[in-house]
């Protein structure tokens, strides 16, 4: 008894230990190392590249991959050349605006698709995510069109307005997350006289709280780095968002640092939300995986 439990031990720790395992764990992680080298490489660039020269970043004869004297200064000039808090405050407006509503709208979409008693959900269902098929070009132009007849260029409501019919993509990913928790919860709050918005508010939307935090920072982040919507309507620096902004620091090879710094300020708020919501953007992701 005891050779044949030593025996499977053996027979296991050879299998866990054979040179095509070692070789294969060997080669994902190479994988995975070389993966995190390129999307890290051009954020750590940058950031080396905001306290350089004009020539240490423009010369490839002088390029170097630390500055020799770095230029601290260069984040000072970022405030002195555009409003800096001007477009923050704008494009945090249009997240504030933007987000709970998106987020409330979807939710409530995903509700009637995921709980509520419907003929044929799943067909509007599947009507309403063709529209994820439609390119945004597409409706560029009419949608210019009908935000100037109302006089609405130059303002920030053509950035909110869309968010008031909520998000495809945020509503699929809700009906995932709400189809994996339990009927019998719902059953019983209609026993208790409960109607489907106070099912809504008071049962599921305190238990989405971890795919809301998936998607509030996906959202953020959309919306923070969004430049095309905001360079169609906006042309005004009062009305610009914090990317248009950093544009105009790009346009030229001499400011060049500085538009390295402006962008490593940007991608602040960015890490800070991740940062605080980490934990439940993970589990969110996850469950939402598991239960779609």
């Amino acid at each position: 008894m005891e050779n044949n439990v030593a025996e499977n031990k053996l027979t296991r720790f050879r299998k866990k230990n054979s040179p095509g395992r070692i070789i294969g764990i060997v080669v994902v992680y190479l994988f995975l190392s070389l993966i995190c080298f390129t999307c890290l490489f051009p954020f750590v660039w940058m950031c080396l590249s905001s306290v350089k020269t004009v020539q240490e970043t423009v010369n490839t004869l002088e390029l170097t991959f630390f500055a020799r004297d770095p230029q601290w200064v260069n984040y000072a000039k970022v405030f002195e050349k555009i409003h800096v808090m001007r477009g923050f405050l704008n494009t945090m407006v249009v997240e504030i605006a933007t987000i709970p509503l998106c987020v409330f709208v979807s939710g409530m979409s995903a509700f009637a698709f995921s709980k509520m008693e419907l003929r044929h959900k799943n067909v509007h269902l599947m009507i309403q995510l063709s529209a994820l098929m439609i390119p945004y070009a597409c409706v560029v132009l009419p949608l210019y069109r009908a935000y100037y007849s109302l006089g609405l260029t130059n303002t920030l409501w053509p950035l909110i307005f869309p968010s008031l019919f909520g998000g495809v993509s945020m509503m699929f990913f809700f009906v995932q997350f709400q189809r994996g928790i339990p009927n019998a919860i719902f059953d019983a709050a209609k026993v208790d006289g409960a109607g489907y918005f106070k099912q809504y508010i008071l049962i599921m939307l305190p238990m989405m709280g971890p795919a809301v935090a998936a998607q509030v920072i996906f959202m953020f982040v959309g919306n923070w780095n969004d430049f095309f919507a905001p360079s169609l309507y906006l042309t005004t620096e009062k009305s610009m968002t914090l990317q248009l902004m950093l544009k105009s620091l790009s346009d030229s090879k001499v400011d060049l640092p500085i538009a390295f710094a402006g962008a490593v300020i940007a991608c602040v708020p960015l890490y800070i939300i991740y940062i605080v919501f980490q934990r439940y953007f993970i589990e969110g992701m996850a469950i939402s995986a598991v239960k779609g």
